[in-house]
């Protein structure tokens, strides 16, 4: 009887002479790279450092193709949009010390996404290691500890043996869902010194997927194939594991109405009869999924914003399907299957039976008219103009990325993705800068659509570097700059709870003649010309900044 522990791949005669022979001259740098190049990256991104520079040498005798950003923190929110568009993992690629500390804030927003970033960063000299305070450059008493809190996994290298290992584990962690950021930091000594180990040969690090216990998908099915007003919450882990056809399916299904959370836009067509849309900020849609008798939760941990700010209290049963198994029920009671979406979905659809309800339509529609009736009440006529634009002008698989400001609030509820994978914001953890920084890594990953980013001007200028990777790289990115002088929300925010604001208004530079001089071409725009200006910058090729002078308000929050 032969075991598939017994097979062993038998190295061919080439291999064999190659092994015995490797290229003089290599180093631990050229390990790292192998490696990424055998585990199948054909991208990296990343921002060389005195410590990482044996791996940025190694990159000139690659194939692996280097998109380098202006700040560490840029260079990961790019990485994570490669990530996010490609599902592939993103490997970036920092130094020791401030350099990767410089990531953090990026690396938390995919961890918040589940983006796939490997991260790998330079270390000080291996005698360093262990928290003495030798005085070395960059020197940290422990580096890893600053990412602990923050990725999936953290891998430490001393050797040029573990380098392989080291980053395929890192690979595979980082794809395993929920995807995520992975942290791997090799010593300076390591990456610099020759090696005499054969060159690596293709790997495969492909996780398992997280495949549902049948007990539990039967009694899933069971429950909303007899429901009487089943809904369903869909998050970003649809999107996230490709997942958007089979939740269409079991919709349609079930006749069960389907609502989208602000990171799984573009999971559920956005004009379906049974769309809820995404106005979970609306409490019309809180009382809707609250009144189900069974909710099927898909690919969401119903954190705050995707709850109301906590205010929704389902009062039905609850089915939660979540990749991550630190959020079954991590919010309310349920029915929590761990798994990934795309496999729980199918099985949902092999196992449910076919229920009609004619009422299910008229429901949703109820629900969309109570919403609109709200929004009329109140004078937002301009914000409902500029969404409406920016739709308008974006082709419909062109992806988008959304800064924390005021137009991407709107959006998150309002702005109809039409395709699974379009649109991304900063929204999981909420930082600013992330826009523009991830367009550029979008459009590294596909560069047959124009990409979109839009910024406020306050988070525009944690970006403002960037127009040079953009414009050395050429790459197809129009940045819409919304101009309120200030941060915006921020200043909302304050002035109904303190009266005033304070720290809010900022002087801000003539972004069409900055962006200029970078030798990117802008235009100054106008509500009523909007969407003639941007449509014709999305359809000139390479990097441009639209800039749109407008103070724009929230509609009402209905959490208070």
């Amino acid at each position: 009887m032969t075991h598939d522990h017994d097979l062993v791949l038998r190295p061919t005669p080439a291999q064999t002479e190659a092994a015995l022979n490797p290229p003089p001259g290599r180093t631990g740098g050229d390990l790292v790279i192998e490696t990424l190049t055998g585990l199948g990256a054909t991208t990296v991104f990343g921002l060389p450092g005195q410590h990482a520079l044996g791996m940025f040498d190694a990159l000139r005798r690659s194939s692996l193709r280097y998109v380098g950003l202006r700040v560490e923190n840029n260079a990961g929110f790019a990485a994570d949009a490669y990530g996010r568009i490609t599902g592939e993992a993103a490997p970036l690629l920092l130094s020791t010390g401030p350099g990767a500390l410089m990531s953090l804030a990026a690396l938390q927003e995919a961890a918040a996404a589940s983006a796939p970033v490997l991260a790998i960063g330079s270390q000080i000299p291996a005698a360093g290691l262990g928290g003495g305070r030798h005085g070395h450059l960059h020197e940290l008493r422990d580096q890893q500890a600053s990412f602990r809190d923050v990725v999936k996994s953290v891998h430490t290298v001393r050797t040029h043996s573990q380098i392989p290992s080291a980053i395929a584990a890192a690979w595979e962690s980082a794809l395993t869902a929920p995807h995520g950021p992975v942290w791997v930091e090799i010593p300076q000594d390591v990456l610099t010194a020759e090696t005499v180990l054969p060159v690596v040969t293709a790997m495969d690090a492909t996780p398992e997927d997280i495949a549902p216990r049948p007990e539990l998908t039967a009694l899933a099915a069971h429950l909303l194939s007899t429901a009487e007003r089943p809904a369903i919450i869909a998050g970003g882990g649809v999107i996230r594991s490709d997942a958007s056809g089979k939740l269409r399916a079991l919709a349609e299904k079930l006749d069960a109405p389907v609502v989208t959370t602000f990171g799984g836009k573009g999971a559920f067509p956005w004009t379906h009869p049974l769309s809820l849309q995404s106005w979970l900020e609306d409490r019309h849609t809180t009382d809707f999924l609250e009144d189900a008798d069974v909710l099927l939760v898909v690919g969401s941990g119903l954190g705050e914003l995707s709850s109301n700010y906590h205010t929704f209290a389902p009062r039905g049963r609850v089915i939660q399907i979540e990749a991550d198994a630190g959020k079954l029920e991590s919010n309310h009671p349920a029915l929590g299957i761990h798994a990934d979406a795309r496999l729980a979905l199918q099985a949902l659809l092999e196992t449910a039976e076919d229920r009609t309800d004619a009422t299910a339509p008229v429901r949703v529609r109820e629900v969309l008219d109570k919403v609109a009736a709200r929004l009329a009440a109140q004078d937002l006529a301009l914000e409902h103009r500029l969404v409406a634009s920016v739709r308008e002008a974006l082709p419909p698989r062109a992806p988008s990325f959304w800064d924390m400001t005021i137009l991407a609030y709107w959006a998150w509820s309002a702005f109809d993705a039409r395709h699974p994978n379009t649109m991304h914001s900063a929204q999981g953890a909420g930082g600013l800068g992330y826009a523009y920084p991830a367009a550029l890594g979008a459009a590294a990953a596909d560069p047959t659509t124009p990409v979109l980013a839009v910024s406020g001007d306050g988070g525009a200028m944690y970006s403002i570097a960037e127009l040079a990777t953009a414009k050395q790289y050429g790459f197809d990115v129009t940045w819409l700059i919304v101009d309120d002088g200030g941060y915006g929300i921020l200043r909302e925010y304050m002035t109904d709870a303190y009266g005033e604001a304070t720290g809010t208004d900022l002087a801000r530079p003539d972004f069409v003649a900055l962006a200029e001089s970078f030798g990117v071409p802008a235009v100054r725009t106008t509500p009523d010309a909007l969407t003639t200006d941007l449509a014709k910058s999305l359809a000139t090729p390479g990097p441009s900044v639209v800039v749109l002078p407008a103070l724009l308000r929230m509609f009402e929050p209905t959490h208070l």
